[in-house]
């Protein structure tokens, strides 16, 4: 008889999971229900409530959605409904506000790089990181929406029509124009972050110096979207690097991704689908030379949790009823119990997804179901932290923390 195996039982690797917050949820009529609360949408209690409750629920980070013009039920233009949440709070600083109340869970918030300028932006999140300890992100998003250029005035983007829908590309010339100005962005705020050395701080009463000036550097990026000499006006953030994160649907902001990012929300519509997403981004990065760095892939999903499958549907159905038309969605829609769809996801992980970031199709409702109800459900299976393990959010990733390309060449 073979001696038993001293090898130590192999376990599956821990999930990734988050949360993505906008208003009082995924779903047009979420703000209807009994419990969503709507004349506390721009409160900072209720943001503070929702993110305890995903940092009671161990996530990993949360997401908050932004723009830079009203809402609206078209992915190009305004709308004039009446019938939809209408206004929203500044995303960094909602994530500014709720970041001393919180001590362990991730602050990602959105900002459109088409009509921010990278210097304001690096500050603000490096600011966020200082706030928050280590556990700052940003969502990077281009725009072609033409009322958002209207509030500026700065540039002309021609009128995109997307035939397919929501995530299908425009024409090439101009998607591609905004999507390489998006990763210069990127480039110029991470030289910013970068741009003041870990120990340029010196705080020396007795001698009066606070800062050694030859540990802050010119970034002197140029080029045909930035020209940007820095250094930044805030010390280098805790992380180093804050971490970046896209949304991306095709294969230009694949690229983006690629060469860009930390972290991709993508939304595949089967595990088949994943692995060719996963695949592309896997070979779009091995092309931007970045093969083999830390990339985290996540997979988006709508979420309706309930008890019961059939309460579940229900409650979309009477949602969809309310609001007067289906429910569609850029991302695949689950309708479920928490059980379902922790096999849903692990099935997902096998086409190469990390994790998975959650849209609560009513936040008051989704949300609770997804740390009470879907976390544990995780956790039974041996695939989700009982506890956070590191304080940055980077950590939380395992990201490790990369050293200013400054510091290294001074």
């Amino acid at each position: 008889m073979p001696a038993p195996s001293t090898d130590p039982v192999s376990r599956p690797e821990p999930l990734h999971l988050a949360v993505a917050l906008d208003g009082a949820g995924w779903h047009p009529a979420a703000w209807r229900e009994p419990e969503a609360a709507p004349r506390r949408l721009l409160s900072p209690r209720y943001w503070a409530e929702l993110v305890a409750e995903a940092e009671g629920g161990l996530l990993d980070f949360v997401t908050f959605e932004d723009g830079l013009a009203q809402q609206s039920s078209h992915p190009l233009r305004r709308d004039d409904r009446t019938d939809q949440v209408r206004g929203r709070l500044d995303a960094v600083l909602t994530a500014a506000r709720v970041a001393p109340l919180t001590r362990h869970i991730g602050l990602i918030p959105t900002v459109v790089a088409t009509h921010t300028e990278p210097f304001h932006i690096s500050k603000a999140i490096a600011t966020l990181d200082h706030v928050s300890g280590g556990r700052a992100g940003v969502r990077v998003k281009v725009s072609a929406r033409l009322d958002e250029n209207a509030h500026f005035g700065r540039r002309d983007i021609p009128p995109l029509e997307l035939p397919g829908g929501p995530g299908t590309p425009g024409p090439p010339g101009v998607v591609e124009e905004l999507f390489d100005e998006a990763a210069d962005h990127v480039e110029v705020t991470r030289r910013l972050w970068d741009s003041w050395e870990d120990d340029a701080e010196i705080r020396d009463v007795a001698t009066g110096r606070f800062i050694d000036r030859d540990k802050l550097h010119y970034v002197d990026f140029r080029g045909r979207h930035f020209s940007v000499k820095g250094p930044s006006i805030t010390p280098r953030p805790p992380q180093g690097q804050p971490l970046v994160a896209a949304l991306a649907h095709a294969t230009v902001p694949y690229r983006l991704v690629a060469r860009s990012a930390d972290i991709g929300f993508v939304t595949p519509h089967d595990v088949d689908d994943a692995r060719g997403i996963v695949g592309e981004i896997r070979a779009e990065q091995a092309a931007a030379g970045r093969e083999g760095e830390p990339l985290h892939v996540l997979g988006d999903l709508v979420v309706f949790l309930d008890e019961t499958p059939a309460r579940a549907a229900a409650r979309r159905d009477r949602l969809d009823d309310v609001a007067g038309e289906e429910y569609t969605s850029d991302a695949e829609i689950f309708t479920g119990t928490p059980a379902q769809l922790a096999d849903l996801l692990l099935h997902w992980r096998e086409g190469g997804l990390g994790g998975f970031r959650l849209r609560p199709a009513v936040a008051a409702h989704d949300l609770p179901a997804i740390t009470r109800g879907l976390v544990p459900e995780l956790r039974g299976r041996d695939v989700f932290r009982r506890a956070y393990e590191a304080g940055t959010l980077r950590g939380l990733l395992g990201l490790a923390r990369p050293a200013s390309r400054y510091a290294s060449t001074a």
